[in-house]
This record gives structure tokens, sequence and C-alpha cells, in this order.
């Protein structure tokens, strides 16, 4: 078995080594490339894109799968070796569904479809997207086909992104968590509402630069092992377990873009960077899911980045390099202003409260696309339509409205609703959390975030994928996911903000 298992090993590292490399030429073309090369990094990214494929799909490979998972019987199956084989087969098993020559041109389209949606974004014209949205679906719905018979079409993408979660699942988590969110915010706008507008002058990018650089380097993120830039929608991507580079996204007249959405980023980068080392090119070299991944985000920026405690320590900081935008501030308004509850029109910038509602709008516009009760063509009539019903708002133009986020240009159909179960993780993981370090926010306010770090790393970064979603959770929390820890967390927060 020995020898097997070194063999596996080598062609797992070949196959994330071409991952690594198609990884790079994305980060390239959303941070680096000119607009006009994108047909060009379209051909080269399918290239890359068909080898991984075959790697990936190969006989030799499925052979030695075959031949381990029968020898992993005799293994602990909680053994490293064991769960390696179990994820990989599990990752082969869907590989080989997928032909080709599907892999190839899925990557031509979505690699042109991410430059010509932000020209799009850029103009604030959904016409210029829309025939790409149109290929993008048409090759989604080709997908899910691959893997029929199916409870649901939307299954195999929400599958990709939370392993062995199905649609059903998460409308049911939706389902209880809705009605909850909305009394709330009911309930919080027959409050007044508190004084935020000093966030919205003139902030000048180097300092928001240098202030969100000095948080997250004290947060642990290490700048031996990974980078900063500017992109139009902040990400984190990772080229090994070595390199984890973030960007993000600058607003000089709104200050909390870029100041949360470096900390959210830097929260998946922290992920990444304390999985174990043993498995770097291995297929355990992952998160568990994008909704844990997501959960470390939302931690970093919600629960460590807009806690008073944070705040009590940060905002004389930060008055420093604005002083004439906060010179009149203290760190309580700065706090309440940070966490006002508003509808608002940009999913990345809305609050805690409001957060969730603009994911299941776009769980339901995805399912529809899926199902083909709604046509490419009324996307944007149905976007308005549905924040309307959900946030009361209807967008002024596409760039605030079906236009906003990245992930339909690259084809991440399914990825949305891991974010809200993000939301719900993190504030599991940090009641179990608190638990043994009762006095975490103490430390916060002192900005001393290694107790932190290292208690994420022991319980959950260390493992990677090493366990599903659900697996993991319970094993951290004693539950699966459940969003009554996070409403518990909602109404306890607003509730005194607002004298609820």
């Amino acid at each position: 078995m020995e020898e097997k298992l070194q063999k596996f090993k080598k062609l797992s590292a070949e196959i994330s080594n071409l991952r690594a490399t198609s990884a790079v030429l994305n980060w390239d073309q959303l941070v680096n490339m000119p607009a006009g090369a994108a047909e060009d990094r379209g051909e080269q990214i399918a290239t890359i894109e068909e080898i991984l494929h075959q790697k990936s799909t190969s006989e030799e490979l499925g052979r030695l799968l075959e031949d381990l998972s029968a020898d992993a019987k005799t293994l602990d199956a909680d053994s490293d070796e064991a769960r390696m084989i179990k994820v990989a087969k599990r990752q082969f098993d869907k590989a080989v569904k997928v032909p080709a020559d599907y892999v190839s041109e899925n990557a031509r389209v979505t690699t042109v479809a991410q430059s010509v949606w932000e020209k799009a974004k850029t103009e604030s014209d959904f016409e210029i997207f829309r025939p790409y949205l149109q290929q993008v679906v048409d090759l989604r719905r080709q997908y899910a086909d691959f893997f029929k018979p199916w409870d649901h079409v939307y299954d195999p993408l929400l599958d990709d992104f939370e392993p062995g979660m199905k649609t059903a699942e998460v409308q049911e988590i939706f389902g209880k968590l809705r009605p909850m969110q909305v009394k709330l915010i009911k309930a919080i706008a027959q409050k007044p509402q508190v004084e935020k507008s000093f966030l919205e002058l003139e902030y000048p990018e180097k300092g928001q630069l240098d202030f969100g650089v000095e948080v997250i380097r004290q947060f642990g993120y290490d700048w031996n092992h990974g980078r900063q830039d500017k992109s139009a929608h902040p990400f984190t991507t990772g080229f090994g377990l070595n390199d984890v580079r973030i960007t993000t996204r600058f607003n000089t007249h709104y200050l909390p873009t870029a100041m949360f959405g470096t900390m959210h980023e830097c929260g998946h980068a922290l992920y990444e960077l304390g999985i174990n080392k043993a498995y770097n090119r291995t297929p355990l070299a992952d998160g568990a899911s994008m909704a844990v991944h997501e959960s470390q985000s939302r931690m970093w920026e919600n629960l460590v980045g807009r806690s008073r405690a944070f705040w009590k320590h940060y905002f004389p900081r930060l008055q420093t390099i604005f002083p004439s935008q906060l010179g009149n501030v203290n760190a309580e308004m700065f706090y309440k202003a940070v966490n006002a509850v508003e509808p608002s029109f940009i999913r990345t910038e809305s609050d805690e409260a409001t957060y969730n509602l603009h994911i299941m709008l776009r769980l339901e516009m995805e399912i529809a696309l899926m199902e083909g009760s709604l046509a490419v063509k009324d996307a944007r009539e149905a976007w308005n339509e549905k924040f309307k019903a959900y946030l009361g708002l209807v967008p002024p133009d596409d760039a605030h409205g079906v236009l906003q986020d990245v992930h339909w240009s690259f084809g991440g159909l399914g990825y949305f609703p891991t974010y809200a179960l993000g939301n719900l993780v993190s504030v599991q993981i940090w009641e179990r959390m608190t638990r043994d370090i009762p006095d975490v926010e103490e430390q916060i306010g002192e900005a001393k975030f290694d107790g932190l770090l290292a208690w994420l790393r022991e319980h959950v970064h260390i493992f990677g994928a090493k366990y599903e979603p659900q697996e993991l959770m319970v094993k951290v929390t004693g539950s699966r996911i459940t969003p009554e820890p996070y409403m518990r967390y909602l109404e306890t927060k607003f509730g005194e903000i607002y004298a609820l």
C-alpha cells in the first residue's frame, strides 16, 4: 500500500501544481492584466484546465484510488491517509463525469466573461454582459446534467462549494432564518438611526491602505507568505499553503469598504495559511467548504472588527490618520456607525442584520435561472423586483444591482448560499471558542489576537479539507449548522445599540 500511496501523492502534487498555475493566471487577470488580453488569457487558462482535467481523471489515478480505497479499510478511518483517499475519491468520481471539452470551453467562456463583466459594471450596463451571462448559465445547466439523477438541478452546483449539502437543506435553514431576521430589522427600523454621515467624507486611499495593513499584520497575516493588491472585487487566492494573497477595493468616499474588506480577506488567508503544512499539494490542502471558509472571514471582519472592544483600541489610531474627518467623533460613536442597520444596495458593504437577505435574493435567482423559470434577459428586472421586496429599495443602476458581484461571470452559481451559511458558522464557532477563552473581548481590546488565532488554528484551520463541513461543525461545536446562535448574537448586539 505504501508504494501506491506515494504514487498517489506524486500525482496529487502534479494536479495541485497545475491548479496553482491556473490560479496565478486568474490572479494576474484580475489584478494586472490589460483588458484587451482577455481572449488570449482565456485560451491559456483553457489549455491549463484541459491538462488539469486529464490528469484529474486519468485511468492511472482511477485505478490507484480504487486500490487505495480498498486498502484504506485497514487504516484508522480518521487518519490523514484514509481521509486523503476518501476526499480524492470523491473528487475523482465527480471529475470523471465532466468531459474534457466542456472544461476547456467553460474556461474560455468564463475568462472572457469576467473581463466583460468588469466593463459592464464600470459602464453600469447589464446589456453588455447579458449574452455572456447566457453562455455561463447554459454551461452551468449542462454541467448539472452530467450528474443526473439529482434531487434538484441546483444540487451539483451547491455541492462544488459545500460538499454534501443539498438545496433543500439550505432552503430549510434559510426558511428558519428569514422570519427572525425580518422581525429584527423591522424592530430596528422603528428606532432612531445612529449618526454615520462621517463615514461618507473623503478618505484618501493611502491612509486607508496603511490602516488596513497595520490591522491585519496584528491579526497575524504573514507578509512573507502573502501580499495585498487592488481589484474590482476583493478576493483571496492561494498558490499553495505558503503563498496566499488578498486583494481589496477602495472607496475614497466610504471608509468601511476597504477597511472591512481587508479584514474579511485576511480572515480567508489566515485559514489557508493555518492548514497543516503536511497537507500541501494534496487533496486536503483546502478549506472544509466555502461556508467554513466564509466563517473565518466574517469572524475577523464582524465578530472582531466590528466589536466595541476592537474600536476602543483602534479608533485613536484611525483618528490620527484622518484627524479632520474624525476629530469630532469618539470611539463609541464610531462603533455604532460601523454597525448601523439600514438596507443598502451593495452586499459587501451591507450590515450584519440585512446581509443574509442579499444572499437569499441571489439564491432564489440562481435557482430560477437553473430551473429555467427565469430567463437571463429578464435578470435585471427580476433583481430589481426582488430587491424591492426584500430590502425595500430599487437599485439606481445596474452597477448597484444585478452587476455588483463577480461570481456569475466566473460561473460561480452555487457559491452565494455559502456566504450566509458562513455567518451562521462563524457565531457557532465563536460561542464554542469563548468557553475556552472567556476573556477574548479583553484581549481584542488590547489588540492581542494570538490566543484567538491559535485556538482557530488548533480547532479549525489545521484540518483543512480533512472533514466535511457538517462533520467539522459537530467536531468543533457539537452541532450541525443552525441559525439560532447567529440570531442570539444579532439580537443581543443590536438590541443594545438600538435599545430594543
